[in-house]
């Protein structure tokens, strides 16, 4: 395995103040983004909603529990699979056990997936996960959102608000752009064997063992 190259305290806090300057931009940089998507249009949901929930048929508007932001993910379930995408199943794991923060915040954080809740419901209780679940199964939800699409289930965030009874979509992610939400992979960004993926950038520094 390669691992960076061995320098001297000296060397090391001279690259370590370079790549400083690249962290601060980016942080600056990002800070940018986030202004910019908040300050997105947002769209008037008009259309009903029906999902299934543990004390039965709910709606959108339900599903924020009396706050005034919803985070929904958009968990791979489909209604043929026994078991639930497992790079979900990583991000749900990631999801911190207390997420009274997020209510403080005034915004909900749900599950949703095209699998019946008969099927939902047991992979929940053997995940041992807290985090509320619904199933958009029989409605047009994972469509829309398109958290559904032609070549099959595709994970992803989307994102509400709510003035009153009028609920409006503010915003909408997949792929790779759920990252921000797995905080294990936050975690292994700063080491030096990274996530420990094949899509990662090889190391391209002189190899040296330990």
């Amino acid at each position: 395995m390669n691992y960076p190259q061995i320098v001297t305290r000296e060397e090391w806090l001279n690259a370590r103040k370079e790549l400083l300057v690249k962290e601060k931009e980016a942080t600056r940089a990002r800070d940018r983004l986030n202004a910019e998507r908040r300050r997105l249009p947002m769209v008037r949901i008009d259309k009903e909603y029906v999902f299934d929930g543990p004390k039965g048929k709910v709606s959108l508007l339900d599903l924020f529990d009396g706050r005034r932001q919803l985070i929904v993910y958009h968990f791979m379930f489909d209604p043929s699979w026994d078991k639930g995408c497992p790079g979900c199943t990583n991000l749900v794991d990631n999801i911190p056990g207390n997420i009274a923060r997020l209510y403080e915040g005034d915004t909900s954080l749900v599950l949703v997936s095209r699998a019946p809740l008969a099927k939902l419901e047991p992979y929940k209780q053997q995940k041992n996960w807290t985090t509320p679940w619904f199933s958009s199964y029989g409605s047009d939800f994972n469509y829309d959102f398109e958290a559904t699409v032609d070549s099959g289930e595709v994970p992803g965030v989307s994102v509400f608000l709510r003035d009153g009874e009028q609920i409006f979509h503010t915003y909408s992610t997949t792929g790779r752009g759920v990252d921000i939400l797995l905080g294990t992979y936050n975690y292994l960004d700063l080491t030096p064997l990274g996530r420990q993926e094949e899509w990662e950038e090889a190391l391209n520094r002189s190899a040296t063992s330990v």
